[in-house]
């Protein structure tokens, strides 16, 4: 069964969807068991000014603890999956146009991959 290339990223934005929807839900169903998250209280999370961000919570530290069924830890690895999905969509369209010899929209797709590297990884360390 052969997929076309426009299949293929519709499958896998409903995959990641799916996924992160998945994890998000986990997370929070296992949070509000426990009452807790990495440490923190769901009153310490919840709270208006908590200290809780994505600073706190550095991704790596996030995946070494989804192990162990950390609700707090289940929810920022089903965000990162949210916001992958979309870049993942983008390497997959500079694929599609690169196998279709498209070369305008390849470059096109490229910068904007680019620009999405710069706005994840560059910018914030830089704001730090």
């Amino acid at each position: 069964m052969s997929m076309d290339m426009d299949s293929v990223i519709g499958m896998t934005l409903r995959i990641g969807v799916i996924i992160s929807i998945v994890l998000i839900s986990a997370g929070v169903a296992i949070m509000l068991a426990r009452g807790e998250g990495l440490g923190y209280s769901i009153n310490e999370i919840s709270s208006m000014r908590s200290p809780v961000n994505s600073s706190v919570i550095p991704v790596l530290s996030a995946a070494s603890h989804a192990a162990s069924l950390d609700g707090l830890s289940l929810i920022v690895l089903g965000l990162v999956v949210l916001i992958a999905t979309p870049v993942l969509r983008v390497l997959l369209g500079i694929a599609s146009f690169m196998m279709e010899k498209d070369w305008l929209y390849a470059v096109i797709t490229i910068i904007v991959f680019i620009d999405l590297m710069i706005a994840i990884f560059i910018i914030p360390a830089l704001l730090k």
